[in-house]
């Protein structure tokens, strides 16, 4: 599958002010949704006091991808975000919907 020009870059390289997952990003979407995704899944999983490695026990996603994800250096895959969602029960996608607003 073609990548596109920017996706060599990491989510987190989009940063132009403060510290991820918070911090403002340049027009990027991709690298926004990325940004929420990651909010999301710390709010998740702190909200259940759940560490990395129980997250990755009930998910199937290895520690290391979960941990990438939360540092906002890899592009998510949607069979990682689903199986994250199943796991925590929560969406984690923020999409266009306005009946799933950022966290």
């Amino acid at each position: 599958m073609p990548q596109g020009d920017k996706r060599h870059h990491k989510p987190v390289e989009y940063l132009i002010e403060g510290v991820w997952p918070r911090a403002m990003l340049g027009d990027h979407h991709g690298a926004q949704v990325a940004q929420e995704v990651s909010a999301r899944l710390r709010g998740a999983i702190d909200a259940r006091g759940w560490t990395v490695a129980e997250l990755s026990r009930r998910s199937d996603v290895a520690r290391f991808t979960i941990t990438k994800v939360l540092d906002g250096v890899v592009w998510c895959d949607l069979l990682t975000i689903a199986n994250l969602e199943k796991a925590l029960d929560v969406d984690l996608w923020p999409g266009r919907n306005p009946d799933n607003p950022p966290g």
